[in-house]
């Protein structure tokens, strides 16, 4: 499992997880998004261009 912090949000990557490749992104312990990877798109929740931005910074880092 790969679990990241920035800031108040926390992106958790589950090794072995199910298709398609993604990421949970929790703030305040509450899931706000679960976004895929792959496709750029969300799978539940809604993303705001904060944890876009974060999401893209951290692909670009190579972490997710």
């Amino acid at each position: 499992m790969v679990r990241i912090r920035r800031g108040n949000c926390v992106f958790v990557k589950w090794k072995g997880d199910h298709s398609p490749l993604h990421v949970h992104v929790f703030e305040d312990k509450k899931l706000v998004v679960k976004w895929d990877l792959e496709n750029g798109v969300a799978m539940k929740g809604r993303a705001t261009r904060r944890i876009l931005r974060l999401i893209r910074k951290l692909q670009q880092e190579g972490l997710l």
